[in-house]
């Protein structure tokens, strides 16, 4: 490398250095320049004199208890305008007693209506005088104000625990069938809604059931959340009451029933209902059943089909003679005769069996010894022809909660549960007196409630107590 090449290069590197110091100079004063801008921020900042150490602590909890400044939540209702936007028709109510010369606007209501099996989006304009504290009622509106008529939430109710859909398909049937949109939880709101307003039918059902001559009982299997329960169901010729327990004890049976219920009771042959009755009948059903189920499984044994057919014949004399009205004197001798009958064809009561036995000679002996145990209870129908031979009135109501119970519907609380109870109670009541059990004539009934105050249940049960307080006046 010659000198002047040397040299070249220490020029270069001369004007690099020399560029570089000049760009630091430069960087300097930026940052002095942003120093005086804080400093004077921070001056003018300084608008109250330092806080006392003694308050520090104090000011700095206030702070933290100021409260944020929050968004109000929308309520979900539309707005008056769009209300109107949206509503299909208008109609015009007027006080019957009102004079329509002096009346004026007092409220207006948009509610949600079937019409036709289309869903309308209805705006009612309520008219009376202006000194008038009674305003004309919309027919069919839980109290005036509901935006849901009484027909959707009927049918909603329907469509959940009659027929066993889940609420999700209950309203995608309604967006169906109606144009209806309606949310999950609006529909749950609306049957929580039904259950509050239908409580009072539900007890006057429970009374009646507690005062009815015969009574019929099942239960059957229900979840509440992840505990077993049970629905019982008690039902009667007009009533039906669905109450959900805990447990399968007879716990249920007396927070219904009592201590003692002066009726007939009608059921299966489960322990709990041995001493609940004055008079008690069993399920022939049941016995019949298990009969049944021994020959069928044993197709070559005669024994079984012996005791099965000497069994059917026990069971359609005592059927015969229950419905002879000639027989009314001569009864009991009929009852004795048909006991004493069970008894001769259970030859094997009392029998013990070795471990080895096989199970369908086990089952065979136990039936036996349930059927001669329980002869006072097998012809209580006999005696008494209002009275049936089969517990499967109750047994056709527990045939709902069955279904919807394989259906994996489940109650997922207790005022879940509570809530179906109260809804399948008044619905199971209403398809007894209904004739036929019709919306229309669901929805008839129930405006018959609001006018008068009083549901059908209310008067019969009104009706019964002073039946009953009329009798107990009368002197022996």
């Amino acid at each position: 490398m010659t000198i002047d090449e040397l040299e070249e290069q220490l020029r270069q590197r001369d004007a690099l250095i020399a560029k570089q110091a000049a760009r630091i100079k430069e960087l300097e004063k930026q940052v002095e320049e942003l120093k005086k801008l804080l400093v004077e921020k921070a001056k003018s900042k300084e608008s109250k004199p330092p806080k006392e150490a003694g308050n520090y602590s104090v000011d700095r909890h206030e702070r933290k208890q100021r409260k944020k400044r929050r968004r109000k939540k929308s309520t979900g209702r539309k707005p008056k305008d769009v209300k109107h936007e949206h509503a299909t028709q208008t109609i015009d109510l007027y006080w019957y007693r009102a004079n329509r010369k002096k009346c004026v606007l007092r409220r207006e209501q948009f509610v949600w209506r079937l019409m036709d099996g289309k869903a309308e989006y209805v705006h009612y304009r309520i008219f009376d005088e202006l000194d008038s504290s009674d305003l004309p009622p919309i027919d069919g509106v839980r109290n005036g104000k509901s935006e849901y008529g009484l027909e959707i939430i009927v049918t909603l109710a329907y469509l959940v625990y009659w027929t066993g859909v889940s609420i999700d398909k209950a309203c995608a049937i309604l967006r169906f069938f109606t144009g209806l949109e309606l949310s999950k939880s609006q529909a749950d709101s609306l049957l929580s809604q039904l259950a509050a307003d239908w409580q009072v039918e539900y007890d006057a059902i429970a009374e009646l059931v507690a005062a009815a001559a015969v009574l019929y009982i099942d239960e059957t299997g229900w979840k509440v959340g992840k505990r077993s329960c049970y629905t019982w169901i008690f039902s009667t010729l007009s009533t039906v009451l669905f109450k959900c327990g805990v447990g399968r004890g007879k716990v249920v049976l007396t927070d219904v029933l009592g201590e003692r219920f002066e009726g007939i009771g009608v059921t299966d042959d489960y322990s709990a209902y041995q001493s609940q009755f004055t008079e008690h009948q069993l399920c022939w059903a049941h016995f019949l059943r298990k009969a049944i189920a021994l020959s069928l499984r044993n197709p070559d044994n005669r024994q079984y089909k012996r005791f099965l057919k000497s069994l059917f014949a026990v069971y359609y004399d005592a059927v015969r003679f229950s419905r002879d009205r000639r027989l009314s004197a001569g009864r009991q001798s009929k009852v004795d005769k048909l006991q004493t009958r069970i008894r001769m064809i259970c030859r094997r009561y009392g029998e013990i069996l070795d471990s080895d036995a096989p199970a369908d000679d086990v089952k065979f002996v136990l039936l036996q010894n349930e059927l001669v145990d329980h002869t006072e209870n097998l012809f209580v129908f006999v005696l008494h022809p209002e009275v049936e031979a089969t517990n499967n009135r109750s047994e056709r109501q527990a045939r709902s909660e069955a279904m919807a119970r394989k259906a994996a519907r489940t109650s997922k609380t207790e005022q879940g549960a509570k809530r179906r109870g109260v809804i399948m109670s008044v619905l199971a009541s209403l398809s007894k007196r209904l004739q036929p059990f019709t919306l229309a004539n669901v929805l008839s009934e129930i405006r018959h409630w609001l006018e008068t105050g009083r549901s059908i249940f209310q008067e019969e049960l009104s009706k019964l107590q002073t039946a009953t307080a009329a009798h107990s006046a009368v002197p022996p």
